[in-house]
């Protein structure tokens, strides 16, 4: 079938040849025959033949013809397929919010980060329980640390020298 053309008179030739193979001595059973039809159809049925495979519609091939008449009817009501443009460039669209003049203006970034009143130098270590200092800062809990850090060196170093 040729792109263009009705997809009415296109079905009715193709069930005349298979008339003419039934007559020959070569029936074909209507799944072949709906088969055979759907392929001889265009590119433009492609979402239509997706779909009748999909469902697994089992039609006789008058019934299929009346569903190819209405698809053609949708095809044509639906126009042509959009066209994405693409330019060469390394140039982007930026969009720039503009003010209003209502008084707000947008900050930058580093402004909206910084506290409103300021850090409180005077909290609680929640290790060793003493005001002034926090946790990552207490003397205690980093002498622990680092002694912890020296027993395993020692300790993966003395597992190396046996194996």
């Amino acid at each position: 079938m040729s792109e263009g053309s009705t997809v009415g008179a296109h079905v009715i030739k193709i069930m005349g040849y298979i008339q003419t193979l039934e007559k020959l001595g070569f029936p074909l059973k209507d799944e072949l025959a709906t088969d055979v039809i759907l392929q001889s159809l265009p590119d433009s049925f492609n979402q239509f033949v997706l779909n009748f495979n999909m469902n697994e519609i089992n039609k006789t091939p008058p019934q299929l013809l009346s569903m190819l008449r209405t698809a053609e009817i949708n095809l044509k009501n639906v126009g042509p397929k959009p066209v994405l443009m693409v330019r060469k460039g390394k140039k982007k669209c930026k969009s720039v919010a503009k003010s209003k003049g209502d008084g707000k203006t947008k900050t930058d970034g580093k402004e909206a980060l910084r506290p409103k009143k300021g850090i409180k130098k005077d909290g609680k270590c929640f290790h060793c329980g003493k005001n002034g200092h926090w946790k990552r800062n207490c003397p205690i809990h980093l002498q622990e640390v680092k002694k912890a850090k020296t027993s395993e060196a020692s300790t993966s170093e003395a597992s190396k020298e046996k194996a």
